[in-house]
């Protein structure tokens, strides 16, 4: 099965790069990309990812063809007249299904995250496609239950915001407002430094205004807090992700469930390589008139309908309609549930 998954997926690779080739080849011209980045720094770490997107996809077919062969050549039949039932049968193909799943969601977790982040700046700088930016205006952030920090642009290729408005009120009033030109994160230590701005203090007696050219400042928010995209989750680790998603929610920004959304879709997906090894081994361990056509046309109309399912249940998640992680989870119960069933409902 190993032999078979690795060409499957050398050949779902490799039909990829051609078609991702020939799309965005003009491109790749039109912005002076070389060759050695189009192949070293764009492809080489588009592979990882490709891994973890087609593996269910190898994996399922590795286990239609070799059970397929099995049942053709009445192997299978032979096994069961011999009393080894289907269910220990499958215990080699669930093992290798587990070992894979583990595999990859350790792949996912350091390695993929890592080449996706070089990956997508390749892409930003090289490949037209529409901004994945989800702030661009008129930022709003909560820093704390009595401040809130308000950027009109902010940039993240230079990590400056530009039109600074900072609030700090109490249960009555407003008590300080901070205004600045700009803010620039300063990476050694971890603050930011406001610039060419005025500070307001507020009083029952009235208020103190003072100028000030630059003064620095500890926030409680980062650059990614305020510069996020569509794009964010798959360049983090899972530890990375989690601290990600928790400083969403304590700056108050709006749209988490779709980094939620990401995050456990990201989870789950290893699973999905278990889900497919059990309904692949109940619909091709049956023989059945057609020969290895009709394995291959279930396992094409399986395989549409999962990832459609997954594509379907996530723009829920996102818009909070349903729970993210239902909405990630939810395909994978449902096939799971549906292996079972053929699993069970199979000729003992």
């Amino acid at each position: 099965m190993l032999s078979i998954t690795f060409f499957v997926l050398l050949i779902l690779i490799f039909i990829f790069i051609m078609i991702d080739f020939s799309e965005n080849s003009d491109d790749f011209t039109d912005r002076g990309a070389t060759l050695a980045e189009i192949w070293g720094d764009y492809y080489l770490n588009y592979i990882p990812e490709m891994i973890r997107l087609v593996s269910p996809v190898a994996v399922f077919s590795a286990c239609l063809f070799l059970t397929g062969q099995l049942s053709e050549r009445l192997e299978i039949t032979a096994m069961k007249a011999a009393g080894v039932s289907l269910y220990r049968m499958i215990v080699p193909y669930l093992t290798f299904a587990i070992l894979c799943a583990i595999i990859l969601s350790s792949l996912d977790s350091y390695l993929i995250p890592k080449s996706n982040a070089e990956r997508i700046a390749f892409e930003e700088k090289y490949i037209s496609q529409k901004n994945e930016r989800i702030d661009r205006n008129d930022i709003y952030r909560e820093l704390s239950k009595n401040s809130i920090l308000q950027v009109n642009y902010f940039d993240d290729d230079q990590a400056i915001g530009y039109r600074i408005r900072l609030v700090e009120f109490d249960s009555l009033a407003i008590t300080k407002t901070v205004t600045a030109q700009n803010m620039t994160w300063q990476e050694e230590t971890r603050n930011w430094k406001l610039s060419s701005g005025n500070k307001t203090e507020f009083s029952d007696s009235g208020y103190v205004q003072t100028r000030f050219g630059s003064i620095d400042t500890v926030l409680n928010i980062q650059p990614q807090d305020l510069a996020r995209s569509t794009s964010d989750i798959y360049q983090l680790s899972y530890v990375e992700a989690t601290q990600y998603i928790s400083s969403i929610e304590r700056s108050g920004a709006g749209g988490v469930d779709l980094p939620k959304v990401h995050f456990y879709g990201r989870l789950a997906y290893p699973f999905s390589i278990i889900v497919v090894m059990i309904v692949g081994f109940s619909v091709a361990s049956v023989r059945r008139r057609g020969g290895k056509g009709i394995y291959i046309a279930a396992g094409l109309t399986i395989s549409f309908l999962y990832l459609a399912f997954m594509k379907i249940a996530e723009p829920f998640g996102a818009h909070g309609s349903i729970s993210p992680m239902v909405a990630a989870t939810l395909p994978h119960l449902f096939f799971l549930a549906v292996g079972i069933y053929l699993m069970v409902s199979a000729k003992k």
